[in-house]
């Protein structure tokens, strides 16, 4: 138990890789995870895109300012919700397959950032037509993804000032 909080208050944003490939068996396992998260009504409407190739890495981290790190991380993973599948619900559900997904990449002693896509229309429609992604895909985020160039740990965020007990 105490690893598994260890991996929750540890896991950082990693903007940094080294070019270190990352295998087949990393990707399962970190898609895995993903899928493992729960799913309102568990309709599970999450799709994702992996990228590997560096000509389609270095188109991606042009469709916004912020998705410069992709220049340099050996791999993508698109996370998409089905809206023909989910449409209330595909956003909360692929968030929280994100975020299993970032954490099995802190397991697996990766690390990765999310690159927010949504709710930018112009952001979503770039990546969807780079990658061929269905109109009824919502494209949430990319999650670039490789080894820490930066091995440093960090402690967790706790914040006790915005923990309220019965009332505010």
């Amino acid at each position: 138990m105490e690893e598994v909080l260890d991996l929750l208050y540890t896991r950082r944003t990693i903007r940094e890789f080294t070019d270190e490939a990352v295998s087949d068996k990393e990707i399962e396992g970190m898609l895995k995870a993903a899928m493992a998260a729960p799913s309102m009504e568990d309709l599970r409407p999450w799709h994702f895109v992996v990228v590997r190739k560096r000509k389609m890495l270095d188109k991606l981290a042009n469709v916004h300012k912020y998705a410069y790190m992709l220049k340099e991380a050996p791999l993508a993973i698109i996370v998409c919700g089905d809206s023909k599948t989910s449409e209330r619900h595909w956003v909360e559900d692929t968030c929280v397959a994100t975020q299993n997904l970032l954490l099995a990449a802190s397991a697996l002693g990766l690390g990765g950032v999310w690159i927010s896509l949504y709710p930018k229309k112009k952001h979503q429609k770039a990546v969807r037509d780079l990658l061929d992604i269905p109109e009824h895909m919502g494209v949430l985020c990319a999650v670039a993804l490789g080894r820490p160039a930066d091995k440093s740990k960090t402690d967790s965020h706790y914040d006790g000032n915005r923990v309220h007990h019965e009332e505010w």
